[in-house]
């Protein structure tokens, strides 16, 4: 092998090295507040779609937890609907405060009565903890 095919294989292979580092350092920056909530946000809506109870109930704040089982968690949607998709749409964040918003389908549990699907929007708070973003439910 040449001395110059040499050199130019190496000079490819730092220019590869160098775009890796380049990648490698733009994915280590933080997520936005915005971008963390959005999936956990999403996160919780597909596990309540997918009837996943005890992964929604663990993106509730840990002082929600410490008040209320998941089986009360579970009681608060009951089987008045059956909650067909979700999609979080919108996140608007302060300091240690988000609002997610989400469009959520739902199918009506109306004995004797099909109504279809019916498509609404939410509006659902997020807050930091711990270093954390959990959503907000009542206590």
């Amino acid at each position: 092998m040449s001395k110059q095919s040499l050199f130019r294989k190496l000079g490819i292979s730092a220019v590869a090295a160098g775009a890796m580092l380049v990648a490698g350092c733009a994915s280590m920056e933080p997520a936005k507040p915005e971008e963390i909530v959005a999936k956990r946000s999403q996160a919780f809506w597909n596990a309540r779609a997918e009837g996943r109870v005890d992964k929604a109930y663990a993106l509730t704040s840990p002082a929600y937890r410490k008040a209320h089982t998941l089986e009360e968690f579970q009681k608060l949607f009951g089987n008045a609907f059956t909650l067909k998709g979700a999609e979080v749409v919108n996140v608007q964040c302060e300091r240690e405060k988000c609002t997610a918003r989400a469009k959520i389908e739902i199918n009506p549990a109306f004995v004797g009565l099909k109504m279809g699907s019916i498509a609404t929007h939410l509006d659902e708070i997020w807050l930091l903890e711990d270093g954390q973003w959990w959503r907000y439910q009542d206590l």
